[in-house]
């Protein structure tokens, strides 16, 4: 009786364990669900962002993190830089969806201060350059998406804060106060403060989470234009560089080689551009240069002349992620854009190399791809 009684009580424990390790795999399935929901957005924006234009052929395309939408903000410049920096880790096999709203606040509150010291001087924006992320991002760290993330009107939360920065200028109450003040504005409308990331099992804090994202010279600036000289660092003279960031000036030719050679070898390229022309349609998700005096030969002055006639400016930033071919041979760049999914493409873009010669300001690419 007493060996069966022992067979029995093993066959209870057996069960036990068996109905618990039932239960794990379901708790897994909900949240890797719960996790493709939420990381894949809308279905239908899935799908779309699949599909190749008629015509076209996909020569290369790397991983990406779903669309996003900066809304009614100017921070494109935060979620390019972030969107490439995503896609360069999940070609690594290390899928991350980073926080945006992080940067935002260090942006705001390191702004404010300098608002409030330059007593009003210092432009009050949230415009700024992909070098200007990384700095920001080496400085104040990182967060991912999940644990720092909030649907704040950016445009109301920019006129709140400046009416409190105003007052306090007027009163001469101090940075400390200012600080406190606008600290607990932010806490209400983005998120509070955060003193550890955790990830993996891992805890780090913000710095050191945002430095195994990205390394502080992991990605190169470059540029083109005439008025410099060619191989050779110069700061960058459009209004978003207010951190006079230095950018490497290289030919056209091979600035749009040093693109195609980092997309063919799996590195993302981060844009900054303009996107005034008519060709520019994010609801037909085309980018096309129309004007036909465009021609190959005469490119680089006519691009030179339209920077100088602020015809080409710093407007938009997005993540070059892929590159296609159409029948007559023109190249295309698949461009993330961070303006929701309400495309024929999900929130992606096809830009003509056409357009991507005339209206390119700067672009960023991994270090690795240009060795």
């Amino acid at each position: 009786m007493a060996k069966l009684r022992k067979i029995l009580d093993i066959n209870k424990d057996m069960l036990t364990f068996a109905v618990m390790m039932r239960n794990i795999k379901i708790i897994i399935g909900v949240i890797t669900i719960v996790m493709l929901t939420a990381c894949g957005g809308n279905g239908d924006a899935v799908s779309r962002s699949e599909k190749v234009p008629e015509g076209m052929t996909m020569l290369c395309r790397v991983k990406t993190t779903p669309v996003k939408n900066q809304s009614s903000s100017d921070f494109c410049w935060l979620y390019a830089m972030l969107a490439t920096i995503e896609s360069e880790h999940i070609e690594l096999g290390d899928s991350v969806n980073l926080s945006v709203d992080f940067l935002c606040r260090a942006v705001l509150e390191e702004r404010l201060q300098h608002y409030y010291l330059s007593q009003g001087q210092t432009p009050w924006t949230m415009r700024g350059t992909c070098s200007d992320a990384l700095r920001m991002l080496q400085q104040y760290g990182i967060s991912h998406y999940d644990s720092f993330h909030s649907d704040v009107n950016y445009n109301v939360l920019m006129r709140k804060l400046q009416k409190t920065a105003d007052d306090a200028i007027a009163k001469g109450a101090g940075l400390a106060t200012l600080q406190q003040q606008t600290g607990d504005i932010l806490d209400r409308e983005i998120h509070g403060r955060l003193l550890n990331v955790f990830m993996y099992g891992a805890i780090y804090t913000p710095q050191e989470f945002a430095h195994s994202m990205c390394r502080e010279d992991e990605y190169v600036a470059l540029t083109s234009f005439t008025h410099h000289p060619y191989n050779q660092s110069f700061v960058l003279e459009v209004p978003d560089n207010r951190s006079n960031s230095e950018f490497y000036n290289l030919p056209l030719d091979t600035l749009v080689n040093k693109i195609d050679k980092a997309l063919m070898s799996g590195h993302p390229v981060c844009w900054e551009g303009d996107i005034s022309e008519e060709g520019f349609s994010f609801k037909k998700g085309f980018a096309e240069y129309t004007d036909k005096a465009s021609l190959p030969l005469r490119q680089v002055p006519l691009r030179q002349e339209a920077f100088e006639q602020f015809k080409t400016t710093d407007d938009h930033c997005m993540a070059i992620v892929g590159m296609a071919k159409a029948k007559d041979g023109m190249k295309y760049y698949l461009c993330k854009n961070s303006w929701g999914t309400d495309n024929p493409f999900g929130g992606f873009m096809y830009m003509s190399e056409r357009y991507l010669r005339m209206k390119t300001v700067a672009v960023w690419i991994n270090r690795e791809a240009m060795e």
